[in-house]
């Protein structure tokens, strides 16, 4: 499609992919979406990306990233059947982080049938330079119908300055002058000071702006320091997600790979631990092991899921109130049932600190007949609290559990008995 034009959409489930090639020097990508009322949006709440995944009404997700062969997607998933009928433009943006779009070769943004797979729009993005965030497309309704236009409008200012452009309220600390105290004026003498005034009534707290800071971990970057970015306190979540990139219905083969991923494909999320009076163990499903937040190990593990999806997936959580208890926490995962290996699976994990900004990472394409991978070594130092990615694929040795196997990797020294969950 050529900058400016329209075509209408099929007012169905759609799939909003933008695309880039990745490759050395090339910032990331992220998508995002706001639903507007007269060019505005109504509140914050109407801004979906990657720090606020779901949109209210359920009309649009942010489903995540995918890396195949270098050609990255991000991608929005938006039912059109549940956009409200107060809004009247749903606003698709791309925003670099940490380069500008000058860098970003092969930008596009397509529109999808979610059901079909079908293209029902594309427009290829050309002649980005100084531009940190672009409005590549927009949805809009048109006697009663959907299209869709290429817009490609470039800001300079970065995602907070075009989300600020469309009445967002974003986090930034802003310097306040210093008040003097009221000096209350002399008092005559002999006169009988009048009753005190009733204390006014305090107006409700305005809503939390909305976080646009992230930390992204990759192989040349794959450690932050929590101690550093003030996360160190309140609980943190630990969200997985996954797409299962192809279905089989049997065992095949691509690319000398066994593979077999299904629908009701069980991935566990699992977590052991060391703590610093020398107790260690495990958090899992299996063996119905889900831990405690108040007491140790300080980490506990939500109920089982077997979507993948963003708003969902599998969560554990972790009381950094109780930081000098840990000495180390690995977080892993494991295939319970549905698949053999982590072939043709895409994972992102998400740590969120109460405080302080998220931190994500993709997981490599697994090339190895792996069940189970190591995501995130959390180590206590005494001095910093630091998160690094590991996103390795183990392979067990015969008759060795995946628990065993990732025990022998990191060392941890524990023995096994078979459970079930």
């Amino acid at each position: 499609m050529p900058k400016g034009s329209n075509v209408p959409v099929p007012t169905t489930a759609l799939r909003v992919e933008l695309g880039w090639r990745s490759g050395p020097g090339v910032p990331d990508t992220d998508a995002s979406a706001l639903l507007l009322v007269g060019g505005k949006v109504r509140s914050d709440a109407d801004f979906v990306f990657y720090n606020q995944p779901q949109h209210s009404s359920g009309a649009i997700r942010h489903e995540g990233k995918r890396d195949d062969g270098g050609r990255v997607t991000d991608t929005l998933v938006v039912d059109l059947t549940r956009v409200e009928p107060a809004i009247e433009t749903v606003v698709l943006v791309a925003s670099a982080d940490g380069g500008t779009f000058a860098q970003v070769p092969g930008l596009y943004i397509e529109v999808k049938d979610a059901g079909r797979g079908t293209v029902a729009a594309r427009f290829d993005s050309v002649g980005a330079t100084v531009e940190t965030a672009y409005v590549l497309g927009e949805f809009y309704r048109r006697q009663g119908a959907w299209k869709f236009r290429a817009v490609g409008q470039g800001y300079s200012s970065g995602l907070e300055g075009l989300a600020t452009d469309y009445g967002i309220t974003v986090d930034e600390p802003q310097p306040t002058a210093p008040v003097a105290p009221p000096v209350a004026p002399p008092r005559p003498a002999n006169v009988t000071p009048p009753l005190p005034a009733p204390p006014p009534v305090s107006p409700p707290a305005p809503p939390a702006p909305v976080q646009l800071t992230k930390v992204t971990l990759t192989k040349a970057s794959p450690s932050v320091s929590l101690t550093k970015q003030g996360g160190t306190s309140g609980a943190m979540r630990v969200n997985l997600n996954w797409q299962v990139r192809k279905q089989f219905s049997g065992w095949g083969s691509k690319r000398g790979r066994a593979v077999a991923l299904h629908a009701d494909l069980d991935l566990d999320l699992c977590a052991l631990f060391e703590l610093n009076d020398g107790s260690k163990g495990v958090v899992q499903a299996l063996g119905n092991t889900f831990g405690s937040l108040h007491q140790p190990p300080y980490i506990h593990l939500d109920g089982d899921d077997r979507t993948g999806a963003v708003a969902s997936g599998e969560n554990l959580t972790i009381n950094l109130d109780h930081k000098n208890a840990f000495r180390r926490i690995l977080v892993f995962v494991t295939i319970y049932e549905g698949a053999r290996s982590f072939a043709d699976l895409h994972a992102t994990v998400t740590l969120h600190p109460q405080f302080g900004a998220p931190i994500e990472f993709s997981l490599d394409e697994c090339t190895v007949p792996s069940p189970v991978c190591a995501l995130a070594l959390i180590t206590n130092t005494g001095q910093d609290l630091v998160v690094q990615r590991e996103a390795r694929y183990l392979v067990p040795d015969r008759g060795v559990s995946m628990q065993r196997a990732v025990d022998r990797a990191y060392g941890w020294g524990m023995n096994w008995t078979p459970g079930r969950k």
